[in-house]
C-alpha cells in the first residue's frame, strides 16, 4: 500500500513546478507586450518632443562651428553632424516636417543670440537675410534624407556614408548660392569649395560610422537580454521537463493502484461485503478520476517538449548554460566554485532539454556536494558511436554504501535544515530520463586526489544529432 504522502508528493513537486514555469511565461508575456504597446505609444505620444529634440539639438550643436570665409557669413560646425546622427537614430519620424521644424529653429535660434550679443545692432530683416540661407540647408539635407528613407536599414555603412556625404555637399550647395543671392557673398573660391567637400565626406562617414556603433550597441544590449531571457526559459523548461517524466512515472503507480483496488472491490463484492465493497468501489473511481487528470496534464505539458517545434541547439550552447546557470547558483549558495568546461565534439541537437535536465541535475548536485569552494569539470567528447557527458567535481565524495544504492528510487544524500530530504528530481531519475534516451549512466571510481566524485554519461550520438 502507497503512504498518503507518497502518493500526493508527485502532484505536489509538478504543481509547484507548474506554477513557477507558468508566472514565469506570463509575466514575460505580459511584459513583452505592455512593452510593445508601451514603445508604439510612446513613440506616436513623443514625436513632437523627438522633432524638439532634433531642432533645438541641431541648433545648439551648430554654434561649435569654424569659418572657412572670412567673416561670420559661411559657417561649417557640429549642426549638420548633430542634425544627419539624430536623424538617423530617429528614423520613423517624418523627416520632411523634422527638417521644416529645425530649419525654423535654427534661423530664430542664431536671431536670438544676434540680438543677445548686439541688441543696438540688430537688424531683423539684416539678421533674418544672413541665416536663411542656413535654414535652407537643413531643408535640403531633410529632402534628401527623405529620398533615402525607406532605404536607410537596409544600407550598408560604406553606401550610407557616400549617400548622406553627397546629400551633405548638395546642402551646403544650395546655402552658398542662397547666401550669394541674399548677402551677395563671394563663393567662386575654391579653396571654400575645397573645404565644403572636405568637410561633407568626414561628416558622413564619421558621423554614420557613430550611428552603426551605437545601433551595435543597442543590438548587444538586445542580444545580452534576449540570451538572459532564454536561459531563464531554458531553465525553466529543464526543471520542467524533469518533473513531468516524474509525473509520468507516478502515472504508473495510480495504474497499479487502480487496479489493485478494482480487485479488492471485487473480492469484497463476492464475500457479500456490500457496504463495504461500494464504499472501495468509490475509492476506486475517484482514483480513475485522478488518474484521467494526470494523463490530461502530461499530455498538456508533453506538448511544451515537442521537438519538432522547437529550435535545437549545439552542444556547446547546452554545456554553456549548464555552467552560467550553475555558476548563479554556487554564487546564490555563498559558495566560491571554479568551474570549468572541456568540450571535445560539437553538433546541434533537437534533444536538449533533457540534456540540459541531465546536466544541469548533475551539476547543481556538484555544487551542494561541495563545502564553501572547490573544483567542477563538466566535459563532453565522443567516444565510438556514443556522446559522453561527464560531470566531476572535488567535494566530499559517496560512500561505498551509498554507491550501491545511489540510482534507486527516494535515496538521497541530502537534507534540509529541518531534516526533510532535498527537493531535486533525485539521480534515480536522472537515471530513468538517461535510460528514456538508450544510454547509461554510472558513477565513476576516482583515480586520482583531485575528483572525488564522477558522474559519466553514455548516449547514443546518432538519436542526439538533428536530422539524423
Amino acid at each position: 500500500m502507497i503512504p498518503y504522502k507518497q502518493f500526493h508528493k508527485p502532484f505536489y513537486r509538478i504543481w509547484n513546478k507548474l506554477k513557477y514555469a507558468l508566472s514565469y511565461h506570463q509575466v514575460a508575456a505580459e511584459t513583452s507586450s505592455r512593452g510593445a504597446e508601451g514603445r508604439m505609444a510612446t513613440f506616436f505620444k513623443n514625436e513632437k518632443i523627438q522633432m524638439l529634440t532634433v531642432a533645438i539639438g541641431t541648433a545648439v550643436a551648430g554654434e561649435f562651428k569654424i569659418n572657412p570665409v572670412q567673416g561670420d557669413l559661411f559657417r561649417i560646425g557640429l549642426g549638420g553632424s548633430a542634425f544627419l546622427l539624430l536623424m538617423l537614430l530617429m528614423n520613423r519620424l517624418p523627416y520632411l516636417r523634422t527638417g521644416i521644424f529645425t530649419a525654423l529653429t535654427v534661423v530664430v535660434f542664431r536671431m536670438m543670440l544676434d540680438f543677445i550679443s548686439a541688441p543696438h545692432l540688430f537688424s531683423i530683416d539684416e539678421s533674418a537675410r544672413v541665416h536663411t540661407s542656413a535654414g535652407l540647408y537643413y531643408m535640403t539635407f531633410a529632402i534628401g534624407m527623405f529620398c533615402i528613407q525607406s532605404r536607410l536599414t537596409r544600407m550598408n555603412l560604406l553606401l550610407l556614408s557616400g549617400v548622406t556625404a553627397c546629400i551633405d555637399f548638395g546642402s551646403n550647395t544650395i546655402e552658398m548660392i542662397c547666401r550669394w543671392i541674399l548677402t551677395g557673398s563671394e563663393i567662386m573660391i575654391p579653396a571654400t569649395w575645397g573645404y565644403i567637400f572636405l568637410v561633407a565626406v568626414i561628416r558622413g562617414f564619421f558621423t554614420t560610422g557613430l550611428y552603426s556603433s551605437i545601433s551595435v550597441s543597442q543590438i548587444r544590449a538586445l542580444h545580452s537580454e534576449q540570451k538572459k531571457r532564454m536561459e531563464q526559459m531554458l531553465a525553466v523548461n529543464a526543471g520542467l521537463y524533469g518533473e513531468v517524466f516524474y509525473l509520468r512515472k507516478s502515472m504508473d503507480t495510480i495504474e497499479h493502484l487502480t487496479s489493485s483496488s478494482y480487485r479488492l472491490y471485487m473480492d469484497m463484492k463476492r464475500e457479500g461485503l456490500t457496504e463495504y465493497s461500494q464504499r472501495q468501489l468509490s475509492i476506486t473511481q475517484e482514483i480513475h478520476e485522478v488518474k484521467k487528470d494526470s494523463q490530461r496534464i502530461a499530455a498538456g505539458l508533453l506538448k511544451l517538449f515537442d521537438q519538432k517545434s522547437q529550435t535545437a541547439l549545439s552542444l556547446f550552447e547546452i554545456l554553456d548554460y549548464t555552467i552560467r546557470g550553475n555558476r548563479k547558483y554556487a554564487t546564490m549558495l555563498a559558495k566560491k566554485v571554479t568551474f570549468t568546461a572541456r568540450l571535445e565534439v560539437n553538433y546541434i541537437t533537437s534533444e536538449y532539454i533533457p540534456l540540459l535536465t541531465i546536466l544541469n541535475n548533475l551539476t547543481s548536485n556538484a555544487v551542494e556536494a561541495l563545502d564553501e569552494s572547490g573544483s567542477i569539470e563538466v566535459s563532453v567528447w565522443e567516444q565510438g558511436q556514443d556522446t559522453i557527458l561527464t560531470v566531476y567535481d572535488s567535494g566530499k565524495g559517496i560512500d561505498q554504501q551509498a554507491r550501491e544504492l545511489i540510482f534507486e528510487p527516494g535515496f538521497t544524500t541530502k537534507f534540509a535544515q529541518g531534516g526533510s530530504a532535498a527537493t531535486g528530481i533525485g539521480l534515480s531519475h536522472v537515471h530513468d530520463i538517461v535510460c528514456s534516451l538508450g544510454g547509461t549512466i554510472q558513477l565513476q571510481e576516482a583515480e586520482d586526489t583531485v575528483w572525488q566524485t564522477i558522474f559519466e554519461v553514455k548516449l547514443p550520438t546518432l538519436l542526439l544529432k538533428k536530422g539524423e
